[in-house]
């Protein structure tokens, strides 16, 4: 059974809108450890926004280590109820998305990484779909913009399965459900 890994960068505040911020965080450990992450996965997970700027930006993208490659090569499954012409290597999911990653997560197969799609995190919280929460918290204090926890999210205990930190400042908290 697969597992589905959601992997969030975040402000202090609770930002996750738009991360130009991590910039001076992301040093080579932070690297290292998205790659090892990647890397575990063999397909993503995105929400409809996330999905666009990554197949705006990532198809034209090269590295030495394989990094480029892994992203644009794997599958993408994407929640989305506006958008009708996959690209990317994608497929839509665009009737019960809860129902979707449960089949998704019965497959034979590596991870499912989300990465940020703060919507379809909160819907897949909602319904017990996350095997862990990974939030890359930066020390920034953003002040505005779109939140990952809102009023609207789901009541939720989790608890803590460690924490990574970079010489950069910035951690990643790694969180399971309660109960598992």
């Amino acid at each position: 059974m697969r597992k589905v890994i959601a992997s969030v960068y975040i402000t202090l505040d609770g930002v996750v809108e738009n991360p130009a911020w991590t910039a001076p965080f992301f040093d080579d450990e932070a690297a290292k450890f998205a790659r090892t992450q990647l890397f575990a996965a063999d397909a993503l997970l995105l929400g409809r926004v996330t999905y666009q700027g990554f197949a705006a930006a990532w198809p034209s993208m090269t590295d030495e280590d394989g990094f480029a490659e892994r992203m644009n090569s794997m599958p993408k499954y994407v929640a989305t109820t506006t958008l009708d012409t996959p690209e990317w290597n994608a497929t839509f999911l665009t009737a019960d998305i809860p129902a979707a990653v449960t089949a998704l997560k019965q497959q034979e197969g590596g991870d499912l990484l989300v990465y940020g799609s703060g919507d379809l995190v909160n819907t897949l919280l909602e319904h017990d779909l996350i095997d862990e929460l990974r939030l890359w918290t930066h020390p920034v204090v953003e002040s505005t913009g779109k939140r990952l926890f809102t009023d609207a999210s789901p009541k939720k205990t989790l608890r803590p399965i460690g924490t990574t930190t970079f010489g950069s400042g910035a951690q990643v908290h790694a969180y399971a459900p309660a109960g598992r």
